[in-house]
């Protein structure tokens, strides 16, 4: 496109990206284009469940060469999705119900700065956190937050998992599941914020519309120092999920089957088209040929646990969800708690807290973003939720 040209920053043009699904929004169309002007850029791909997000879009992936963007790794560094299969009968969750919600009110933490009181154990917080002055300041935080989910798109569920095939290690069948999505809470928030500060200030040029874009160079010290304290929130947010599905299946006298993970948010090194490059997943799934992912629908719709063809025009990426049809704001204005309620109900969904902007329709179909990226993954099995909690209303999003 003529615009996308005289926008390029990069040699040669912007560089070639494909996208999934009919009708993106435009806005994250722009986006994607504007991260493909980067003379960094090398190749991108956007997700069916494509929505608008600081710099890069939420669904957007992008390869670069020797270079990291923070804002395209997303302020929740390495935000991740786990599933742990229980030896619970199915219907345990609808003939005790009180059970099951106390175990999670009492091994579950929502909101901004939550945190327990006898802090959780776990052999991350044994790693180095002395390698900055910013991560040493910070490890007493993310203790004080191990095991914690934070706001916005965060949830714990018990669900029910329908499983067709023997690959995963299961008979065919219906089992009860956990369910959960969270990152690298504050710790991980504080550090996107100050590498993206200092990545903009040295590319204080850029163009307005490529200014959350700017990126830190691999060689240098400050492109070093993120890099390590990304994988250092890869780590804790793993120790996070790792928590809460051990304290929760554990007070539920359960054993666990079966434990499935993944994490968005991410930046990887990865060789595509013979070339070493940096891919930035920001809210999309890694789905490398026979790559297990959960990919999550709503509060009221699927869950899908799917494996990755490998398709190398996504740059072996798949959605991470079915992704915001509607800003907060929005649903917020337009839904209600009693039809929200009754919609729940009808379906056979107990709710234990969320915000309005969290509801079913304030998301895409699950199923036709899966059917639009038929070529990039297939389904393995299908969880239904059946008992959820999020931040309460009023909680400000760190999604």
């Amino acid at each position: 496109m003529e615009t996308h040209r005289k926008r390029s920053e990069r040699p040669g043009g912007p560089a070639p990206y494909r996208k999934w699904g009919q009708n993106l929004e435009a806005q994250s169309v722009r986006q994607m284009e504007n991260a493909c002007a980067l003379p960094v850029a090398v190749r991108g791909a956007l997700m069916p469940d494509a929505h608008l997000g600081y710099g890069l879009p939420i669904g957007g992936v992008l390869a670069t060469r020797n270079a990291v963007i923070p804002y395209a790794v997303g302020v929740d560094i390495a935000c991740r999705v786990r599933m742990s299969v229980l030896d619970l009968p199915v219907d345990s969750l609808t003939r005790q119900p009180e059970r099951f919600k106390k175990v999670v009110e009492k091994e579950t933490r929502f909101g901004v700065g939550s945190s327990f009181k006898k802090r959780r154990q776990h052999d991350v917080m044994d790693d180095d956190w002395s390698f900055t002055p910013l991560v040493r300041r910070l490890k007493d935080k993310a203790w004080a937050q191990l095991g914690t989910s934070g706001s916005g798109n965060h949830f714990v569920e018990f669900g029910v998992i329908e499983v067709g095939e023997t690959d995963l290690g299961l008979e065919p069948g219906e089992y009860l599941a956990l369910l959960s999505h969270s990152g690298s809470r504050g710790a991980g928030a504080t550090i996107a914020g100050h590498y993206s500060k200092l990545a903009m200030s040295r590319h204080s040029k850029l163009p307005r519309e490529l200014k959350h874009l700017a990126w830190l160079e691999l060689g240098s010290e400050a492109g070093r120092e993120y890099w390590r304290s990304m994988e250092l929130m890869g780590r804790y947010a793993a120790a996070n999920h790792a928590c809460i599905h051990r304290h929760v299946p554990r007070e539920l006298g359960a054993r666990v089957l079966l434990t499935l993970e993944n994490h968005h948010n991410f930046a990887w090194r990865e060789e595509h088209d013979g070339e070493k490059v940096i891919v930035h997943r920001k809210g999309a799934t890694p789905a490398g040929k026979g790559v297990l992912g959960i990919i999550p629908g709503s509060m009221a719709t699927p869950t899908y646990v799917a494996r990755g063809k490998g398709n190398p025009a996504s740059l072996n990426s798949a959605a991470h969800g079915a992704g915001r049809v509607m800003s907060r704001r929005k649903a917020k204005k337009i839904f209600s708690w009693p039809e929200i309620r009754k919609h729940l109900e009808e379906r056979g969904i107990t709710l234990l807290s969320a915000g309005l902007d969290e509801v079913p329709m304030a998301y895409k179909d699950i199923d036709e973003v899966m059917a639009a990226q038929a070529d990039l993954v297939e389904i393995v099995a299908r969880f239904q939720p059946k008992m959820v909690k999020m931040a309460p209303p009023g909680e400000r999003p760190e999604d």
